[in-house]
């Protein structure tokens, strides 16, 4: 994406350091009116390893990755999921969207007590920046409403990723954290 660096999602070195972001390790996101934020963790490592984001009445789901300095993930990425979802049943249209290239899914889910199943809309968005990729998966009103995507897509772009000096294989996800409660030090 060619304005990343203008328009976000934006590297640490470019956020504007007075800004009040929620810090949560891996990614800082700007608070906003009607915003409520989810910590998604694994069971068993009790481990971050995604942020839930509701908003507009739609979802967004972020996880930040450490990439190599040459190459993006993101096509690559696209790939495997395109896959995934073709593995369930679903069905994935790949087109140009505000973000970049995207991937617009019908995801096949469980919805009632004797099986059926419906299906649900997904948009998979991802940038990639240097040394990191930001992946995100918008559900919700923004699949179809206009409106409501371009408040998601400006949520998306106002992210810091927050990589760190330190060696990560790519592809690993950069850790998140529980943020610092209010007025603590």
């Amino acid at each position: 994406m060619a304005d990343r660096a203008t328009a976000g999602p934006f590297d640490e070195s470019e956020a504007n350091p007075v800004r009040p972001y929620i810090d949560l390790g891996g990614i800082k996101i700007l608070p906003r009116e009607g915003l409520n934020l989810r910590l998604e963790v694994e069971e068993q490592t009790k481990r971050i390893v995604a942020v839930g984001l509701d908003y507009a009445g739609s979802t967004l789901q972020v996880q930040p990755f450490a990439a190599p300095r040459s190459t993006g993930l993101w096509e690559e990425t696209r790939e495997q999921i395109r896959q995934q979802i073709r593995q369930q049943g679903g069905r994935v249209e790949e087109r140009e969207g505000p973000l970049g290239p995207e991937l617009l899914a019908e995801v096949p889910v469980m919805a009632g007590p004797e099986g059926t199943t419906g299906k649900r809309l997904a948009r998979f968005v991802g940038v990639d920046g240097p040394r990191w990729f930001l992946r995100g998966v918008i559900g919700g009103e923004a699949t179809t409403d206009v409106d409501a995507a371009a408040k998601v897509e400006d949520l998306f772009r106002s992210i810091v990723v927050v990589r760190g000096g330190s060696p990560m294989p790519p592809r690993d996800l950069i850790p998140l954290k529980m943020p610092a409660t209010p007025g603590a030090a």
